[in-house]
């Protein structure tokens, strides 16, 4: 068995292993037709559950052979450009590369001893993207798994931060207040359209999803920031403290972006902890020509970006960032047997004194070759590449009588409705709604594309998710016209049967 670890005797049999591998994926990629082959749960799950675990192949070659049945016939493949669903991005290759690197090399970015090189690498990607935010010398941050922790992280720290203050003001004012009586009196706002993920950390932090005041949007599904500054006013009245407002730089049914420049002046007026979710519109960092649509994001104590969705990194490449490096104390523990507390005072790098995860991944890499190969201009013109197809796109589903489309896209995002001719006011609103998730349903089945969907003031609606660069406004038309004979044959149906 000792022939199957990775070690100085063993390179050559881990080259020749890994090199078929690639050639099996290349194969595939380069061979695929459709985004997906449309089988379902019930089809493929028999056939995984069918293998005998306790009984191994033996031989790789024989193991790729199976994967091809379990996996990679059947897989979702990103790359394909009518591929239009959630916000998965084609990769590129240096990325993949890096992929392959750190995997094979495996090194742990929690401490210095065990990530020489990575984490002075991963520290260089942070400062980087601090300065395209516009943060400032005291700025730093860490790699994390996703958008979800990002901002999580970021939760975590703006708590603390702000039991912190209120408790040291209590103190000022000769009395003293215990953090268990704080917690129940912070408030986070964010707008209606922002992440499920805000509502889940405030819960996960021990504030409760009631502490998340929830702000409506404009016509353009961006925070309405006459409202918020109501709120805010009113959580002062009621005696309670307004602990974080979260803006969002690309929400993910819309791809808006937030007022950012007036809500950092809301945000300063009330000592509210500002945080940014750029985990989608984080691409406009690198945009040789949108870099103004994040005007105010300079502003910010905290910004999620995700290098996975719009930096077209493989998945998983996030980070938080913050203003000041000193509020990462808030996550800090030190355990002699890891990371001592005379590291620090010897000034030794360890990552883990500012990260919520322990072991983690040296996923810093990926986004450091393609830098290194590609540039940042060269991967910014990528994303303006799909936002100029997002603009192109809204312009055919505004055109076509058989679609009705939300908003005029920010970034890459089209969200709109099959409706069926004037006669579609006299149907009954729920069979429109199923007429919607129906489409979507049987496009995903057919194989021939995917699309996602979501819900706007309660009704069904679908949505394209542009990432691709190689999608094409004929692709989009060609999915509209699959989608509406989808819808119309469910109507066609529905409507014979209530005869």
């Amino acid at each position: 068995m000792r022939s199957h670890l990775l070690n100085e005797t063993t390179a050559d049999i881990y080259r020749r292993t890994v090199t078929e591998g690639v050639a099996r994926v290349a194969a595939k990629l380069a061979t695929t037709e459709r985004p997906h082959t449309g089988i379902s749960v019930d089809e493929l799950a028999p056939v995984i559950n069918g293998i005998d675990l306790d009984r191994p192949l033996e031989d790789p070659a024989a193991v790729l052979d199976e994967l091809e049945d379990v996996y990679l016939r059947d897989a979702v493949y990103f790359h394909h450009p009518r591929y239009l669903g959630h916000l998965n991005c084609p990769v590129v290759i240096p990325a993949v590369l890096g992929e392959a690197v750190l995997s094979a090399v495996n090194s742990s970015l929690d401490t210095w001893d065990q990530s020489i090189g990575g984490t002075l690498i991963e520290r260089r990607l942070i400062d980087w993207t601090a300065q395209r935010i516009g943060l400032g010398e005291g700025a730093d941050g860490v790699f994390t798994s996703g958008g979800s922790q990002s901002n999580f992280h970021a939760l975590l720290l703006a708590r603390d931060e702000a039991c912190r203050i209120v408790m040291k003001q209590a103190l000022n004012e000769g009395r003293e207040l215990p953090k268990s009586e704080v917690l129940p009196k912070l408030r986070i706002f964010t707008s209606e359209a922002s992440h499920f993920s805000v509502k889940k950390s405030a819960a996960m932090l021990g504030l409760g999803y009631e502490a998340v005041i929830s702000v409506p949007v404009d016509r353009n599904r961006r925070m309405d920031t006459a409202i918020l500054a109501l709120e805010l006013e009113n959580c002062r009245r009621d005696g309670l403290f307004p602990m974080a407002v979260v803006a969002t730089a690309g929400t993910t049914d819309f791809g808006s972006i937030d007022p950012l420049p007036e809500i950092a002046r809301l945000t300063s007026e009330h000592s509210a902890w500002m945080h940014v979710d750029a985990a989608y519109g984080c691409g406009l960092l690198i945009s040789p020509t949108r870099r103004h649509l994040l005007d105010g994001i300079e502003n910010a104590d905290s910004v999620t970006v995700d290098y996975h969705k719009s930096f077209f990194q493989p998945v998983s490449s996030s980070a938080v960032l913050v203003r000041d490096r000193d509020t990462l104390k808030h996550a800090t523990y030190h355990a002699d047997y890891l990371n001592p507390r005379r590291m620090a005072e010897e000034r030794i790098p360890n990552q883990v004194d500012k990260s919520i995860q322990t072991t983690r991944r040296f996923d810093a890499l990926k986004l450091w070759m393609t830098l290194r190969t590609m540039g940042a201009d060269g991967l910014g013109s990528l994303f303006d590449e799909v936002i100029d197809l997002a603009a192109a796109g809204w312009d055919i589903i505004d055109a076509d009588p058989r679609f009705e489309v939300v908003v005029k896209p920010q970034i890459s995002t089209l969200v709109f409705r099959y409706v069926p001719g004037p006669d579609s006011a006299d149907l009954p609103a729920e069979l429109l709604d199923e007429a919607q998730l129906h489409a979507r349903k049987a496009l995903f089945a057919s194989g021939e594309a995917v699309v996602a969907g979501t819900k706007v003031d309660g009704k069904q609606y679908l949505k394209f998710t542009l990432l691709n660069p190689q999608t094409t406004t004929a692709d989009i038309s060609a999915v509209l016209d699959l989608l509406a004979a989808h819808a119309a044959q469910f109507l066609g149906e529905s409507l014979a049967v209530h005869r």
